[in-house]
């Protein structure tokens, strides 16, 4: 029975050890990892991480031996998270795109004293951060580096784990700490038992229904993230192969090689896709562009739960056969669903893409909660554009008076490392409170509103839930990013980041004669430019209140990113951290003119 993590990967190695586990590319040719592969290396590695001195005599959280890990995603940070498993020890996962400040507080609250890198780049970017660290002795990284051991070091034959510490790994043991990117303030460690994690694997594996043994899928989404870690053991568990992206620029090419069936991804990165997609259309000439735009309005008008009149389903299954194919296509010609969450999706891009045949999965959770609360099933009778789903099996969820969406289940959290306070402020009668504003639909799907710290009230006295403004008016193809503004102001007003290339295209087209610049300051500052944007926000305002409604915008020439601070890891917008650079821009809001 699996109780523990490792549990998983021991099974298929026992049941398939030749089917392939991992995959990735080296020296441009994919590699490929069997189940036996996989079980064995890490195997061999816990003898090697025991050979440093382990402490596993007492398995609690306390005392338990925290290793880091700074890599994008691989075979080798699997094999490690496994391989640690198997001493006792916790895996303390650390985004490669934070800062080496937030790098010296992670490890100095944790204490971690063993180090993994992937590569050069990263290594020479935390060599000073990490030398600031006396508890951190041993260094080691993936790829092979001048003055680094080897991670290979800890893999020859001879080694082996210790049974007796295995036996003694209970499915309440410790098995991660996950400091939370953090909107504001210092990064909190979320610990998760194996428990904790494995209840959330067991408890989704209905969801994926679709995931048949010896298919494929792509990772790419940052394994520091509990969803795609936590994703990764349930593809492991359904026999599914999983490849690793190269990076983030070749996730198009990795697609077309890989074919997979399913991938995860954020809201961002399924909206760049779109993105993609509509500059190629927007290049399109004649018939091939009527009817590219005659498939993209029937995309838009998909329900799932209304299928529409026999018309609309012979016209969309035409739109499939010409136009919504060569999407498939761009997809690896494989793809079944895209499961998202972190963040709101887009209606629209949910309505389009499962028009094309490509099912949009949205879910919703947190790393407090493993993190998987709720998902929109495979199966249409459980999925309904707009929410993010029902309820996963032993997950329960209450809303309270204030619309709080409460959660309870072996997911939860046991709690933030070194922090009982943040878990007691956490927890409310063994409810964790999520932060999040919800209600329900149907009864049985939940939808998220706003976040409860973001809703904000202007000095006219009228609350305001920003992301559902903001979810709407970014659905322009003109509209990149966005970030309502407005607390005790007497208006609602916005920063706005505009997709650059569309409002080119748009005024070239637009605009005979106009001299169009290759700088987006001078682009922004166009009379044409701002006339477009405010057509856009106007169009939407319809759709609010008049208190909700954006009455003045103020438009960036650069667009919000991880490395310049706007974005967390898992892309989400740090509100105060663009409150603070963008401080002049909101006053010239709210200043008469």
């Amino acid at each position: 029975m699996i109780q523990r993590l490792f549990d998983i990967v021991q099974q298929r190695s026992q049941q398939a050890p030749q089917d392939v586990m991992l995959a990735a590319k080296e020296n441009g040719q994919w590699r490929t990892y069997s189940c036996s592969d996989v079980w064995n290396t890490a195997r061999h590695m816990a003898g090697g991480l025991l050979q440093l001195g382990i402490a596993n005599a007492q398995l609690l959280p306390e005392t338990q031996e925290k290793i880091a890990i700074i890599s994008p995603n691989r075979p080798e940070w699997m094999i490690t998270d496994i391989a640690a498993q198997l001493t006792g020890a916790v895996l303390t996962p650390v985004y490669p795109t934070i800062s080496p400040t937030d790098l010296v507080y992670v490890l100095q609250e944790a204490g971690v004293r063993i180090v993994f890198v992937a590569n050069a780049d990263i290594y020479n970017h935390f060599k000073d951060a990490l030398a600031q660290l006396p508890l951190v002795t041993s260094i080691f990284s993936f790829d092979k580096l001048e003055g680094v051991r080897h991670w290979t070091e800890l893999t020859t034959d001879k080694l082996q784990p210790d049974e007796s510490v295995i036996s003694r790994i209970t499915p309440d043991t410790l098995a991660t700490i996950i400091y939370t990117s953090g909107t504001t303030g210092n990064p909190k460690g979320v610990m998760l038992s194996h428990n904790n994690i494995v209840s959330n694997v067991r408890d989704s594996m209905p969801v994926f229904t679709f995931a048949a043994a010896g298919e494929r899928a792509l990772s790419f989404l940052p394994l520091n993230h509990i969803f795609e870690r936590m994703v990764t053991y349930v593809y492991l568990h359904s026999g599914v192969s999983i490849y690793y992206a190269e990076s983030m620029d070749t996730i198009g090419a990795n697609l077309k090689e890989v074919q997979p069936m399913v991938f995860t991804t954020v809201p961002r990165l399924l909206e760049k896709v779109y993105e993609r997609i509509m500059n190629t259309a927007m290049e399109l000439k004649g018939i091939k562009r009527a009817l590219f735009f005659w498939a993209l309005e029937l995309g838009k008008q998909y329900d799932n739960a209304q299928p529409g009149s026999a018309w609309y389903r012979m016209q969309l299954w035409l739109a499939n056969k010409i136009i919504f194919s060569k999407w498939r296509e761009a997809l690896g010609g494989n793809v079944k669903a895209i499961v998202t969450g972190s963040a709101a999706c887009q209606e629209r891009l949910a309505r389009i893409f499962s028009s094309a045949g490509i099912t949009i999965m949205e879910g919703y959770g947190l790393t407090e909660t493993s993190p998987v609360v709720t998902v929109n099933r495979f199966e249409s009778e459980h999925r309904r554009i707009g929410s993010i789903g029902p309820l996963i099996d032993n997950v329960e969820v209450k809303i309270a008076e204030d619309g709080e969406i409460m959660v309870k289940g072996p997911n939860v959290t046991i709690g933030y490392y070194k922090h009982p306070e943040l878990t007691e402020a956490a927890m409310k009668d063994g409810w964790f409170m999520t932060g999040d504003i919800g209600t329900w639909q149907e009864g049985r799907f939940l939808k998220i509103t706003d976040r409860k710290k973001e809703i904000f009230k202007t000095s006219g006295g009228k609350y305001v839930a920003p992301q559902a403004i903001e979810n709407r008016m970014k659905e322009s193809p003109y509209i990149e990013q966005m970030m309502v503004t407005g607390a005790n102001m007497k208006f609602v007003g916005a920063l706005i980041v505009p997709a650059f290339a569309q409002v080119r295209k748009y005024l070239r087209d637009n605009h005979a004669g106009l001299s169009i610049p290759d700088n987006n300051t001078a682009l922004v500052a166009l009379p044409e430019a701002r006339q477009l944007i405010q057509k856009q926000v106007d169009k939407y305002n319809e759709l609010f209140s008049h208190p909700e409604q954006v009455k003045k915008f103020a438009l960036l020439p650069a667009e919000w990113t991880i490395d310049s601070g706007e974005l967390t890891p898992s892309l989400k917008v740090k509100r105060k951290a663009i409150e603070q650079r963008y401080a002049k821009e909101i006053n010239w809001l709210y200043t008469e003119q």
